[in-house]
């Protein structure tokens, strides 16, 4: 390889690449760690809390995230990603629609019971609410709509119940879940699915 590289170009874009997907995949460990302890402890959970949950240093955290709402936001849209992206795998692997349905319905339910905090940054008056919000919507209505396609088509459901509508009826049903422990929304929205089904 002469001093300037020309030789060594596919050499520097074999090594560039590893380091690209390392990056990819610190963030993600980095979201799933702040994901997982405010799920236990809330968005104002220690960094410190965060940075050992990930095996880092806080200051790797700080690299990637300058700030506690850069992070919140990231863990929300890396939680919104995580659920449509189970809806497909779901559909693929069950042998009945109505039964992916409802398990992809079972971790909608969680992903909005156990973001301890993160309501209350998303809040209307938060500059990055409409933002967000959209997001929210484009990612996942479309997944909740290709399922409940599916579960019509099979002939296990209704078929005049659209997807944004659930969504908002799975919603309705998990708010105050995290604040009165007698008030069970996972069997509540349950029911509802079950009331999608088609008399037999």
């Amino acid at each position: 390889m002469n001093k300037d590289g020309q030789d060594g170009g596919p050499v520097r874009g074999v090594g560039a690449r590893p380091k690209r997907a390392d990056a990819r995949r610190n963030a993600q460990t980095l979201l799933d760690a702040a994901a997982a302890v405010f799920v236990r402890a809330g968005v104002e959970a220690p960094v410190r809390d965060i940075a050992a949950e990930a095996g880092v240093g806080t200051a790797t955290i700080y690299r990637h995230f300058p700030t506690r709402s850069d992070l919140i936001i990231a863990v929300y849209r890396h939680q919104v990603d995580a659920c449509a992206e189970a809806g497909p795998v779901l559909l693929a692997e069950d042998a009945s629609p109505y039964s992916a349905l409802r398990r992809w319905i079972d971790r909608f339910v969680d992903f909005l019971v156990t973001k301890h905090g993160l309501a209350a940054v998303l809040q209307p008056d938060n500059s990055g609410f409409d933002t967000l919000h959209a997001y929210f919507l484009d990612r996942l209505v479309p997944v909740c709509a290709d399922l409940l396609s599916a579960a019509s088509a099979s002939g296990e459901i209704r078929s005049d119940v659209g997807a944004y509508e659930l969504m908002r009826a799975v919603g309705n049903l998990c708010v105050g879940a995290g604040s009165d422990p007698r008030y069970d929304a996972r069997r509540l929205v349950a029911l509802l699915v079950d009331g999608l089904r088609r008399p037999r």
